[in-house]
């Protein structure tokens, strides 16, 4: 079992071209995937727009991005989230529990549309956390 900690950077409308320059920085391969996509969107004007991006780096580097909906609040320096992933259940549903407490569970785990489990807070300092659990069956 395996646990990673990844960066997640928040982008308004150019997660895209964000992503492809930090590919040409850091080499590796670069995985995009839009709002339609993903059957994410809700509106037509954000079909294209990045809804998930992970680039995987050459030594080591990986980090991950999206672009923010209109809809949603966007402030340059309230843009990163911690994003940790991996198949350990017990562990990352203990840990996204204890980021939850005196913070807000903004999205509780629940299954995702991917077929993992997945859910946001944020913990009692401010930090956004993203916790994806591959392959469970909640």
């Amino acid at each position: 079992m395996s646990v990673q900690l990844n960066p997640y950077l928040s982008f308004r409308d150019n997660a895209r071209q964000a992503m492809e320059f930090y590919r040409e920085v850091f080499g590796g391969t670069l995985v995009i995937n839009t709002f339609k996509e993903s059957n994410a969107s809700s509106d037509p004007a954000q079909d294209d727009l990045v809804m998930h991006a992970q680039l995987e780096g050459e030594h080591g580097i990986v980090f991950m991005a999206s672009d923010t909906p209109q809809e949603i609040e966007y402030r340059p320096g309230n843009n990163i989230s911690m994003s940790l992933s991996g198949d350990d259940e017990a562990l990352l549903t203990t840990w996204y529990g204890r980021l939850s407490e005196g913070g807000t569970a903004t999205m509780p785990l629940a299954k995702a549309p991917w077929g993992d489990t997945f859910g946001m807070c944020v913990d009692r300092f401010g930090i956004n956390w993203l916790v994806n659990i591959a392959g469970s069956g909640s």
